[in-house]
């Protein structure tokens, strides 16, 4: 059995306490809004911002896309013990683009990796570049995307696959009531260990709950199977949090269910997004 450390197991029981007290808890009532008077003929609406949308900190990426013009940063830190070493690595950098209303372009900054461990090793890993292109969109808020993405061998030695990296992803996701939504991902990558290619197949289920409109926590079981090598199954858990509608802080936790997987890891994130290109509407529209 993988080790679990003491803050592992009180954010666990934490975690759960948020589920069990969220269930009852209900938006108040607001009260009706004064009429007021009616707004010039030659006054513009002003549409109101986005809500970020980020693909972390769960394993299951977002199933939508960024909207057309926004730029969204998604960046954090973590901590992972695995089979008696114990590694942190930062930025964790995701930058995306919303190029249209149904495709984004993706670029993964180089992390950065410090093995405290003994004979341990530390440095930049590889960057990688993708795009991801909206599937499904439908009335009933099922919705699905797909992920292709390739990574380069910038790392340093003792990091870097030292081979170019392609993977697919497929993430989807469904509202099961006003508060709770399913969703879950399948991928396949085409990492390169030991100059040779090892064919992984990766599978995610999640549930989210929404607590209050910009608060949310979620629970997810992980999955990974290697051509070569031990499964890894892990549970997963985490929350984020809306500081605005632009900015997101999130916090994580999970540990191994087989001999492959981490023991434990744990980590914290902030994301923000901006607008880049602002979409004229034709006048009279």
């Amino acid at each position: 059995m993988p080790r679990r450390c003491p803050s592992l197991v009180v954010a666990g029981m934490s975690l759960v306490a948020i589920f069990s007290a969220a269930s009852p808890l209900r938006a108040q009532d607001l009260p009706a809004p004064q009429s007021a008077p009616p707004a010039p003929a030659s006054a513009t609406p002003t549409a109101s911002p986005p809500t970020i949308t980020t693909d972390r900190p769960a394993i299951t990426d977002a199933s939508t896309v960024v909207p057309a013009g926004y730029f969204v940063f998604e960046n954090g830190f973590a901590q992972t013990s695995s089979q008696g070493q114990n590694v942190v690595d930062a930025p964790e950098s995701l930058v995306r683009f919303g190029l249209t209303a149904k495709t984004e372009l993706r670029f993964t900054a180089p992390d950065y990796f410090n093995d405290f461990s003994a004979g341990s090793v530390s440095g930049w890993g590889d960057l990688s570049l993708g795009v991801k292109q909206q599937l499904f969109a439908t009335k009933s808020n099922f919705d699905a995307s797909l992920v292709v993405s390739l990574s380069f061998p910038t790392g340093a030695h003792a990091i870097s696959s030292h081979g170019y990296d392609p993977s697919v992803l497929l993430p989807w996701s469904v509202p099961l009531s006003k508060n709770w939504t399913a969703a879950g991902m399948f991928s396949v990558l085409w990492p390169t260990v030991d100059r040779r290619r090892n064919v992984t197949g990766q599978a995610s289920f999640y549930l989210d709950r929404q607590i209050t409109g910009k608060w949310d926590a979620f629970l997810e079981y992980g999955g990974e199977y290697p051509q070569r090598g031990g499964p890894q199954h892990i549970i997963h858990a985490g929350t984020s949090y809306k500081l605005t509608p632009n900015q997101q802080l999130d916090f994580h936790f999970g540990f191994g269910l087989s001999a492959a997987a981490p023991d434990h890891f744990i980590g914290f994130g902030y994301s923000f997004q901006l607008q880049a290109l602002r979409r004229e509407k034709p006048s009279g529209s």
